[in-house]
């Protein structure tokens, strides 16, 4: 199952932006939708052609292989004869992590009760305590307070691997409860998360792809495997970040006709339409 891509090449050049297209974002996707499942490793010659098909040169694809092996998320590897990169054991963890999350949207509802995130990082570790509160945010968790971080309770286990992974579950203590406040769920958590920023973001979503959609349906202009493959890449791309804005609220506390359940049908839709034919693209592109 495709997706988990949401933690990879997250800087703001990357991901900043509903619809970004540069090329770390497009090679995460890659690896994130075909890379593993030939095992986590793709040929440069493969990647370069599969850019190029994306707009992106092979001098830019470099570059951003480079920037991805820097950081830890791929490792230089020869398959016989071809030289290539392997997702890393950290990359692949985050991918499987992220599969549910992206593409199989979790709606809590109120009674499910919340994950609260208690955390205390000593004044001479301050970059630990910049890195737990950049790997939380990064989950979609709200703030309640200083140190005091909120999400529905389905999204533990998410978040017990992610702080292991960097390290710091020694620093968190992890509550699972009901919320007994004086205000309503929906007061609380318009408190805890930027609603009116997240349902913008869905909206712009929906903006750019719901053209999409109808360029399909209707079978005018460009509907062949190749257009297919630009087209379900890029939506991906834009796409993986919002599920981990929203971290599936409750339907009970968001807005009337919250705009992120039509960004999902959406997804959705377009991933049955499209994914098959943009798999038999890279199938033809791809050395077997």
């Amino acid at each position: 199952m495709p997706g988990g891509l949401a933690s990879l090449a997250m800087d703001e050049s990357d991901e900043g932006v509903v619809g970004s297209r540069a090329p770390r974002a497009l090679i995460v996707t890659l690896y994130g939708l075909y890379g593993r499942e030939r095992g986590g490793w793709m040929s440069i010659a493969d990647l370069v052609a599969l850019m190029s098909d994306l707009g992106v040169d092979q001098q830019a694809v470099r570059s951003s292989i480079f920037r991805l092996k820097k950081r830890g998320l791929l490792e230089a590897e020869k398959v016989g004869r071809a030289a290539g990169y392997r997702l890393s054991p950290d990359a692949e963890a985050i991918l499987a992590e992220g599969d549910t999350r992206i593409f199989q949207r979790t709606r809590a509802a109120v009674g499910d009760g919340w994950l609260l995130v208690v955390f205390s990082v000593p004044e001479a570790e301050r970059d630990k305590r910049h890195t737990l509160r950049t790997t939380l945010t990064r989950l979609g968790l709200g703030t309640v307070g200083p140190g005091t971080w909120v999400a529905p309770a389905h999204l533990e286990p998410a978040v017990v691997g992610a702080l292991e992974r960097v390290g710091l579950r020694g620093f968190a203590d992890l509550f699972v409860g009901a919320h007994r406040g004086a205000e309503s769920a929906s007061e609380t958590v318009a408190a805890w998360w930027d609603l009116r920023a997240m349902e913008k973001l869905y909206a712009e979503w929906l903006d750019r792809f719901a053209p999409v959609r109808a360029r399909w349906r209707s079978g005018e202009g460009d509907t062949g495997d190749a257009q297919a493959f630009v087209d379900w890449v890029g939506i991906v791309t834009a796409w993986r970040r919002l599920p981990y804005l929203d971290p599936g609220l409750p339907l009970e506390s968001l807005p009337p006709d919250w705009t992120g359940v039509r960004a999902e049908d959406l997804v959705m839709e377009l991933r049955e339409l499209l994914a098959p034919l943009a798999r038999r693209h890279v199938d033809r592109v791809v050395a077997p």
